[in-house]
């Protein structure tokens, strides 16, 4: 398949899914397995998988900046700003921890293991389908205002979760929060604060052991992604954060399992 074709599909992938609790790690490696290029190297794909979500933290970004911006000359709106910053970076704190430690244990034996991701999306499916029916009328924290640190931190282990191919980082974060008495808006929106540090992270930390060595071709294909990804992350954040106002998790669920059996079907 032509290179450009493949970043444009896998772009369009990681910005659909990156936001939603469908896994976008999992979707992107089951298609680049099914739609493989030979005019792309291994190690540049890996690196690109990473770097793509470039793209969609700057979208989290633009479209939450009132929200996240600290640069307001109202003292009580700044240390509001300041109290969300430290509730964010509470919640990274276990991610930055754990993902250190194990980052290449789980590249090895996680990353390329078709079968877990296919598992991981069946159990995680089977989770959201239910959780509305364990969560109904519970919540108690509907404002990130009223979320505490100590909550913040729990809430930071549930996300280390999805380090596991097929479990969606958003999916466990969202899942811990509902759990823990948010309601479904302030849980998807501290999982797209929480995605800031965490992708950032975890991009950095990628390009400190493999390198930027790539030729210009890869740049322009990077950059394709990373601005394809920007959009369609920033188009599907809006949608979602609508649809959530009215509706369950519950269709999540069951795609999730309708496309884990189907990748265990394939690999028959």
């Amino acid at each position: 398949m032509n290179p450009y074709l493949l970043v444009i599909i896998l772009s369009l992938v990681e910005g659909l899914t990156e936001f939603i609790p469908v896994s976008s790690t999992g979707h992107m490696i089951l298609v680049e397995k099914f739609i493989n290029s030979p005019y792309v190297t291994k190690s540049f794909m890996d690196n690109f998988l990473i770097i793509i979500q470039f793209g969609a933290i700057l979208s989290v970004v633009v479209y939450f900046w009132k929200d996240l911006t600290p640069f307001v000359k109202n003292k009580e709106e700044f240390k509001e700003k300041m109290s969300l910053w430290s509730k964010i970076i509470v919640g990274v704190i276990p991610a930055g921890v754990i993902g250190l430690w194990a980052d290449d244990y789980i590249s090895e034996y996680f990353m390329d293991n078709s079968t877990i991701i296919a598992v991981m999306l069946i159990i995680y499916g089977i989770i959201f389908i239910f959780i509305e029916n364990k969560t109904k009328g519970k919540s108690k924290i509907n404002s990130i205002k009223d979320l505490s640190y100590k909550l913040a931190f729990i809430i930071g282990f549930f996300q280390c979760l999805a380090m596991i191919p097929g479990t969606s980082r958003s999916g466990a974060t969202i899942v811990g929060a509902l759990l823990l008495g948010l309601s479904r808006g302030v849980a998807a929106e501290y999982s797209f604060f929480l995605a800031i540090p965490t992708m950032a992270g975890a991009t950095l930390l990628k390009l400190l052991k493999n390198g930027v060595s790539f030729t210009g071709t890869e740049w322009q294909l990077l950059i394709l992604g990373v601005v394809l990804s920007f959009v369609i992350a920033y188009v599907v954040i809006k949608w979602f954060m609508d649809y959530i106002k009215t509706k369950t998790f519950r269709v999540f669920g069951i795609y999730r399992v309708i496309l884990g059996i189907l990748v265990l079907l394939l690999m028959r």
